[in-house]
């Protein structure tokens, strides 16, 4: 028998407020989405503003970072045609779930990964600015 961790709801709303901050304070509306270990979504929120086609896609990088142990930014590094990962065309798995575009990030207890947070809505690094600073938020308040 297997014991499983995994965020709580009040875990994942802790995520999304620290991500809601850092939207603000840049200026971004994001869509912010928080999924349990295997990927399967806890919370979401869309901020005023959020782009539409960022709520499947905040969900996609939560789910990607969460199943995959990885952040989004990391699979978008070793996409590249012809690299010496040989992972190009890897965004088209799971029916195109898989995202590869930063703003993705796996959340862990003691190294072990307990969920994933995905924001979209700005640029890349501006997601991925977010997701950290929610996982900062969730470190800080949880741990």
């Amino acid at each position: 028998m297997l014991s499983i961790n995994r965020l709580s709801q009040s875990d994942a709303n802790v995520l999304i407020a620290g991500a809601v901050n850092k939207a603000k304070e840049i200026g971004v509306p994001m869509c912010i989405a928080v999924t349990d270990e295997s990927g399967n979504l806890i919370a979401f929120e869309r901020m005023d503003g959020g782009k539409i086609h960022s709520i499947t896609l905040a969900q996609d990088k939560a789910f990607t970072a969460a199943s995959a142990r990885k952040g989004t930014h990391e699979y978008n590094e070793a996409c590249i045609p012809g690299g010496d990962n040989h992972l190009f065309g890897i965004h088209t798995g799971l029916g195109g779930r898989l995202c590869i575009v930063g703003g993705g990030l796996p959340v862990s207890v003691n190294g072990e990964v307990v969920g994933g947070i995905g924001v979209s809505s700005g640029a890349p690094s501006q997601d991925l600015s977010c997701a950290k600073a929610g996982i900062e938020s969730f470190n800080h308040a949880c741990l």
